[in-house]
């Protein structure tokens, strides 16, 4: 690649990461578990951990199981939803890059 951004062209260098640095990247690690569809889903439940990222302390709210409709922009109705969807939102701090961080992340 000759030119462009500089970040970009390392990036495209990298392949999967299997190991996070401690130093890394101040972004939140997800939690890596499987649902039985194959997605980083797990429905809400007792005994269960409610947080998508590791090392996180801070306001969590799920829900699954729902479904509704609303529009489009064009006043076209959209169905959302099934049995399986998970909602998850949360705010707080988390840990990366060997400081807390903070932040509020959605996840659907």
């Amino acid at each position: 690649m000759q030119g462009g951004n500089a970040s970009a062209q390392a990036a495209a260098r990298t392949g999967p990461v299997s190991h996070i640095d401690p130093d890394g990247p101040s972004g939140p690690y997800p939690i890596p578990w499987l649902d039985m569809n194959g997605s980083h889903n797990q429905p809400a439940g007792p005994h269960l951990e409610p947080s998508h990222i590791y090392h996180f302390r801070g306001r969590v709210a799920r829900c699954s199981g729902f479904s509704g409709m609303g529009t489009d922009g064009k006043n076209e109705r959209l169905l959302f939803g099934t049995k399986t969807t998970d909602y998850g939102i949360m705010d707080g701090e988390y840990w990366a890059a060997r400081a807390p961080q903070t932040g509020a992340f959605t996840h659907i």
